[in-house]
């Protein structure tokens, strides 16, 4: 669905006079989503990430194109459970930290079933102001 999209930014600092004209139409699958057949929503559950800005209830666009690397945050499967964390990669070692401090960052062994699922691309929440 496409829907309108002011082509001007918005000011953030002092106002600036106001576009009056639509410039084009804007599909926010064209904006979001690179690989359309590998890319999939999820919502979040739980506060594991609030540090990277992802809270309970918002939207993940993740992309199962595109490689893991370090620093990303991911959705894995980790011991048949689905997780959100930042993947990193250290000296041959593979870990998923969360954004909270209150959870331990987990190291994965060869015997952890784990499985990177897809690289979150983008979060979508509803500010609550």
């Amino acid at each position: 669905m496409k829907i309108p999209y002011f082509e001007a930014p918005i000011k953030a600092g002092f106002p600036s006079p106001a576009e009056d004209y639509l410039d084009q139409n804007l599909d926010l699958n064209d904006y979001l989503i690179q690989h359309p057949a590998a890319t999939f929503f999820v919502r979040v559950d739980g506060d594991s990430m609030i540090g990277a800005n992802i809270h309970k209830n918002d939207l993940l666009v993740v992309d199962k194109a595109l490689d893991p690397s370090n620093g990303k945050i991911v959705v894995a499967i980790l011991n048949g459970e689905f997780t959100v964390k930042r993947f990193r990669i250290t000296d041959h070692h593979v870990f998923l930290e969360p954004e909270n401090p209150k959870y331990k960052t987990i190291e994965i062994t060869p015997d952890t079933d784990f499985r990177v699922w897809g690289v979150v691309t983008y979060v979508i929440h509803k500010c609550t102001h």
